[in-house]
């Protein structure tokens, strides 16, 4: 069996959403400097990186981090190649993809995980359309991977995309790496800091195959 690791590295020079705060990885203790061990001071905001938005990223009341579903970040899914759609991910193109009735996790790849290599925040990567989003819920699809820091094509005028998924309960995976992913099925392990009430939460995401 073959481990993908599809997370991004945390680093204070990495890309994060306008408004979020940046990453600072500060050495507190450094045994160069005598201490008994290194030890750093971590800041960075719940969605930096590879992170999990669970219902309560856009949805009052609704179910943080700390109680989503295993059963749901673990098992099958499915790596769709989307790497020709310029600007979002549209209910259409997910009918062509043929996506089988019985996959409930799928992974959507697109050139934005071309743009990791790119400093700085990258303002055109792929988006999920509204329509799109529907599409999943009618499916019964129970998480999605988007392979940069939001599923929500920026500049959007609202929400919806968030709203539509979260309101129906389906998991949000944002800001995987599927650069080096052929399409097609894998078992996916997605797991976030388990950050009590969180809004959403950093974490490692794999692919085996």
């Amino acid at each position: 069996m073959k481990i993908y690791d599809i997370s991004v590295p945390i680093a204070p020079t990495m890309p994060t959403y306008p408004g979020d705060p940046p990453v600072a990885i500060v050495p507190q203790l450094e045994i160069a400097r005598g201490d008994a061990a290194n030890v750093s001071h971590l800041a960075l905001g719940n969605h930096t990186g590879t992170h999990f938005d669970p219902p309560l990223h856009f949805i009052p009341g609704g179910k943080p981090v700390d109680q989503l579903d295993l059963q749901t970040l673990c098992g099958r899914a499915r790596v769709i190649d989307f790497t020709r759609v310029q600007r979002e991910i549209t209910a259409a193109d997910l009918a062509r993809a043929r996506i089988p009735r019985n996959v409930t996790r799928v992974l959507f790849k697109t050139s934005s995980s071309r743009m990791w290599a790119r400093a700085g925040f990258q303002k055109n990567f792929v988006g999920v359309a509204w329509d799109a989003a529907e599409w999943i819920v009618a499916r019964g699809i129970q998480l999605v991977g988007v392979d940069y820091l939001s599923v929500e094509t920026f500049g959007a005028p609202e929400a919806r995309t968030h709203a539509t998924l979260l309101g129906a309960g389906v998991i949000i995976v944002e800001g995987l790496n599927l650069a080096a992913i052929q399409p097609g099925t894998y078992t996916f392990i997605g797991l976030p800091l388990k950050i009590q009430n969180g809004d959403g939460a950093p974490g490692r995401a794999i692919l085996m195959r």
